[in-house]
């Protein structure tokens, strides 16, 4: 059964992803926080709350992992000067290093992968993950 294939190699795929960059991120940074950081350097100054819409997590969770960010200097949270109730969040310099060093992991990790095929079927799992993504 063709689900069944694809779930036992989508879950064996995420799993060692995960595993592999957790392992090359640390101590500094996690998978987590490389996501935030990646966020906010697109679209900062964000309110904690703007991250609800990318990330499937809680308000309380997302206070914790800013929390944390915060406390390694990845970032930075300031009231804004106007309404002291909005807290904007921005990255660091430590932060845009981190968020580099990360993204540069990520990529070699996922290029190795990739590299084992051919260029034009890089192109076509590209398009077709996009077709199952719905994109």
């Amino acid at each position: 059964m063709v689900t069944a294939e694809f779930a036992r190699l989508w879950m064996k795929l995420t799993k060692d992803w995960k595993m592999h960059l957790e392992d090359a991120l640390a101590p500094g940074l996690t998978e987590g926080q490389l996501v935030v950081l990646e966020l906010l350097i697109q679209l900062q100054p964000m309110k904690p709350s703007d991250l609800l819409a990318f990330l499937t997590t809680t308000p309380a969770a997302i206070t914790t992992l800013l929390d944390r960010m915060e406390r390694g200097g990845l970032v930075e949270r300031n009231r804004d000067e106007n309404d002291r109730r909005i807290v904007w969040v921005t990255v660091t310099e430590k932060g845009e290093a981190e968020a580099k060093r990360g993204i540069a992991l990520r990529d070699a990790y996922i290029g190795e992968a990739l590299d084992r095929i051919s260029s034009h079927n890089q192109q076509l799992l590209v398009y077709l993950l996009g077709k199952v993504a719905n994109s």
